[in-house]
């Protein structure tokens, strides 16, 4: 049994490793799994324990270094903007009192109606010049100018 231990380590430590990314699906220890199946090839040809670590630490590096980059371009997640975007920054005027407590408000910013509330909570009169500062599902967050 003995003889057997370090090839029982590896592939407990290689199963154990694609289940963990398998659970977390983020790419944080497929690397370290190709060390382990380095490892367990080393010490099915005989290898020392010490050169089976060097493989594993050699392999998983080797793998990160050379995979890495492509699975960050793959993994990216894109923003995409949308024409709503746009009104961020923009100078809108208040078409209906801006009331958050009364879930209530409205401006007009490039001819279009939207839903407002005040990003600091206070009344905002109808007619009163405000920046548009962030969207927030259909409403925009305002501020006063």
């Amino acid at each position: 049994m003995a003889e057997y231990a370090m090839l029982i380590f590896w592939v407990v430590l290689l199963i154990l490793l694609i289940v963990v990314e398998a659970v977390t699906a983020q790419m944080v220890t497929i690397w370290f799994a190709a060390g382990a199946a380095g490892a367990i090839v080393a010490e099915l040809l005989g290898a020392q324990v010490w050169l089976q670590w060097i493989v594993f630490i050699a392999v998983s590096a080797v793998a990160l270094v050379a995979t890495r980059p492509l699975v960050r371009k793959l993994t990216k997640t894109r923003v995409q903007p949308t024409n709503a975007d746009r009104c961020i920054g923009q100078t809108a005027v208040v078409t209906e009192e801006i009331d958050n407590i009364a879930a209530k408000g409205q401006v007009n910013v490039n001819g279009i109606i939207w839903s407002a509330r005040s990003s600091d909570g206070s009344v905002i009169q109808k007619d009163a010049k405000v920046t548009v500062e962030k969207i927030d599902g259909v409403k925009l967050i305002v501020k006063t100018n």
